[in-house]
């Protein structure tokens, strides 16, 4: 199993961009082989306050792109409302570039509808309306990085003739995640167009969405074993049991803690039980910024799983 952090919340002590570049680094130097950011214009609930600054993904990528050089970098995940995909593809295509091919595209349906209002994005209402305009926005960001000049006419995004140069490093292009569970259309996309599935859940939760991403697969004549299963759960850690207690409580002061709270034998246990399941890659959502957790996991979980 490999290892991922996912940084949610930009609350360091400092500079934003700087207490995310030094964890960035950190995190490539530690033998974790995954970084990614969050695609929102404001904070989410339950991670921090709306109004606590936050840089723009995809400008936040560009930079670490140019100061790591091992650890693979993507959103997680980026809301397909929010830029028109022939121009996400441009950008995506210049991470790429500037990271020497380490780019993936995390792309989900987008679901925070208090965000679109403020930002002035049309929310479409209907859950199954936003899926098919992920799928249709893949299909056209692939035809954008792959085809010499584009043509793709949908029924939401449409291009003509279209120049994206240069291409991605990245042959044929770079690995698509589908975030998200929806079993009827989500892991249908994913079975379709993805090269990486990304699902939450407890470990029979996440077992069950692999079993449906394997019918989807079955019927679209796809090969599951070529889709990379990921998970993205919070994860605080700490030695024993009294320390467990004395985090829980020094922390809580932010508010109510979520994900796996609890010791580094505990964790071992629990992520044994995801890798049985088939997760592939686990990411620790950082929301607690707690530098003790990455040492933990380095040091006394990943050797587990090497």
């Amino acid at each position: 199993m490999k290892f991922g952090i996912h940084n949610p919340s930009w609350v360091y002590d400092g500079d934003p961009f700087e207490g995310l570049k030094t964890k960035a680094q950190w995190a490539e130097n530690h033998g974790f082989v995954w970084f990614s950011v969050m695609d929102h214009l404001i904070q989410i609930p339950g991670v921090g306050a709306a109004d606590e600054p936050f840089i723009e993904g995809w400008t936040a990528l560009s930079a670490l792109a140019a100061v790591t050089s091992r650890i693979r970098l993507a959103t997680l995940a980026t809301s397909v409302g929010y830029r028109n995909p022939a121009l996400l593809a441009k950008i995506a295509a210049g991470v790429d570039q500037i990271s020497q091919g380490r780019l993936t595209l995390g792309i989900g349906a987008g679901y925070f509808e208090t965000e679109y209002r403020e930002y002035g994005y049309e929310f479409p209402e209907r859950p199954a309306t936003r899926i098919r305009q992920m799928e249709e926005a893949v299909r056209l960001i692939i035809a954008m990085w792959t085809e010499k000049r584009a043509t793709f006419h949908g029924r939401y995004f449409h291009v003509e003739d279209a120049i994206l140069e240069p291409k991605p490093v990245q042959k044929p292009h770079p690995p698509v995640m589908i975030a998200g569970g929806g079993e009827q259309l989500t892991l249908r996309a994913v079975a379709r167009l993805g090269d990486l599935c990304n699902v939450g859940g407890d470990v029979a939760m996440v077992k069950h969405k692999f079993d449906v991403l394997r019918g989807h697969c079955d019927a679209a004549g796809r090969d599951f074993s070529t889709i990379e299963k990921t998970h993205n759960n919070s994860w605080l850690l700490a030695r024993d049991a009294a320390a467990v207690t004395a985090k829980r409580e020094r922390l809580s002061a932010r508010g109510p803690l979520r994900g796996f709270v609890g010791t580094v034998s505990e964790a071992v246990d629990l992520i044994g039980q995801y890798g049985d399941a088939g997760v592939d890659l686990l990411i620790n959502s950082d929301y607690r910024n707690d530098i003790e957790t990455h040492e933990l996991l380095a040091s006394e979980v990943m050797p587990n799983f090497a």
